[in-house]
């Protein structure tokens, strides 16, 4: 199951949506366009095209299914009592005292470029279920950091 905010969901929608209406019909122009020049068994145009449509189709599956088991989170019902899914997270490390900010995602939606952050990293699965003022010792790839948890809020 998937667990997702309505705003994430309604973009992997639409993201299914323009793959399956867009992108597939173009990726079998392009395989009959690839076709139309010729003998298969040496056109590595015919090749290429055919390992695209692959891979899209493989995407839309995927999303099919991360569509499928989806389950939208109500954010009025959360709490910040504890971190959870969609908590937005402010906390201190504790050795070199930088601040930082994220908000915790399903795979989705994470984009760390908007501070959003998988629930499956290190991080996230190291604040899960803690609460303001708690200390965290988390091990990331480059070693073990500590973080103090200075607000737990709920942003929508």
């Amino acid at each position: 199951m998937a667990y997702m905010s309505q705003e994430g969901y309604d973009k992997l929608v639409a993201e299914l949506q323009y793959l399956e209406s867009v992108e597939r019909p173009k990726a079998s122009a392009a395989i009959a366009e690839a076709a139309d020049k010729g003998d298969l068994s040496e056109n590595s145009e015919y090749d290429a095209a055919k390992e695209a449509q692959r891979h899209l189709e493989a995407r839309i599956a995927e999303m099919k299914m991360t569509v499928a088991q989806a389950k939208i989170v109500d954010l009025s019902r959360l709490s910040t009592d504890a971190v959870q899914i969609m908590s937005t997270v402010e906390m201190t490390n504790v050795k070199t005292n930088a601040k930082m900010k994220y908000t915790i995602v399903s795979e989705t939606e994470a984009n760390l470029k908007q501070n959003k952050i998988s629930i499956k990293t290190p991080i996230a699965q190291g604040l899960l279920n803690k609460k303001v003022g708690d200390e965290v010792e988390i091990t990331i790839p480059r070693g073990t950091i500590v973080l103090r948890i200075d607000k737990i809020s709920i942003e929508a």
